[in-house]
């Protein structure tokens, strides 16, 4: 299992996370975005809709309804309705189990020091678990793979 730890330095998720979901979808690729709570996930929803690059990010939610037919899906739950193989975790939302996904996007904010400590500790469970672990940090132009 890919692994990939995005440590947000320079922008909030909701400016960074739209141009991962551009090239997931570009990939052809389904997403889920895993949030901590309903508060993430209508505060992520609004920031979808608003965001100008790319300029349309086909999404939904529960409210939103259309599951199965959604190429993005944000939940604060553990529901995979449309079928997504990427599994964006906010903050290490949900569950360690990730099956059915193939790729996991696990997105940190750098500037909460509690966001970092729990990102750390899911690195060393990761680990130990023999998944294979990537660490990004955002960089002046984008991402920088590091270590």
């Amino acid at each position: 299992m890919d692994i990939g730890f995005y440590h947000l330095t320079r922008t909030p998720l909701e400016e960074a996370l739209p141009a991962l979901l551009g090239r997931t979808l570009d990939a052809g690729e389904r997403a889920v975005v895993r949030c901590p709570d309903a508060a993430a996930v209508m505060a992520l929803d609004a920031a979808l809709w608003a965001c100008r690059d790319p300029v349309w990010l086909p999404h939904g939610t529960a409210k939103s309804g259309h599951a199965v037919r959604q190429p993005i899906w944000l939940t604060e739950g553990e529901d995979v309705p449309n079928e997504a193989r990427f599994l964006f975790r906010v903050d290490g939302a949900g569950s360690d189990e990730f099956a059915p996904f193939t790729r996991i996007f696990d997105l940190f904010d750098g500037g909460n020091p509690q966001s970092v400590q729990r990102a750390r500790q899911r690195w060393v469970a990761m680990k130990s678990f023999g998944h294979n672990l990537v660490y990004w940090k955002q960089e002046e132009r984008g991402w920088k793979k590091a270590g």
